[in-house]
């Protein structure tokens, strides 16, 4: 798997990817917490990272990763993709590349803190909200 650099274009098929992985593993998003998030993950979450993505053959995207200052602020992969070990390389891309050590995991989505730790992330303290107030308590980990 090759992981490549992310060009604005991309955005508009990232939030399909984004929306596709949240419906799968987030199952305490509710529509009005998606349709509040959409915007803002286009309009400032994507340009605010350094995102890096894993494309099928064909060219479409599994999955993407963002990171800002070390760490990792989004890991999405598209569902029907899940399983193949496209977020470990993008995840090891991550640590290796961009210098990545830490990340924060919804609370609520056990299957991303196993990953995490799998990976040898470790649950360093804990949050009731996220970033945006919302009741969805935070796992921050770190390397």
């Amino acid at each position: 798997m090759i992981v490549e650099n992310v060009r604005p274009e991309y955005y508009a098929e990232m939030l399909d990817v984004w929306e596709n992985s949240v419906r799968a593993t987030h199952d305490f998003i509710t529509e009005d917490d998606i349709a509040f998030f959409k915007p803002i993950i286009i309009e400032q979450a994507f340009p605010a990272v350094t995102l890096k993505c894993v494309k099928s053959d064909c060219g479409s995207i599994l999955g993407f990763v963002g990171v800002h200052d070390s760490k990792i602020e989004m890991l999405f992969v598209l569902n029907e993709a899940r399983g193949r070990g496209i977020g470990k390389v993008l995840l090891e891309h991550a640590i290796e590349h961009l210098h990545a050590n830490k990340v924060d995991v919804n609370e609520q989505n056990p299957q991303a803190t196993r990953f995490y730790e799998r990976m040898g992330f470790k649950v360093t303290s804990r949050s009731p909200f996220d970033d945006m107030g919302k009741p969805f308590p935070i796992l921050h980990m770190t390397l």
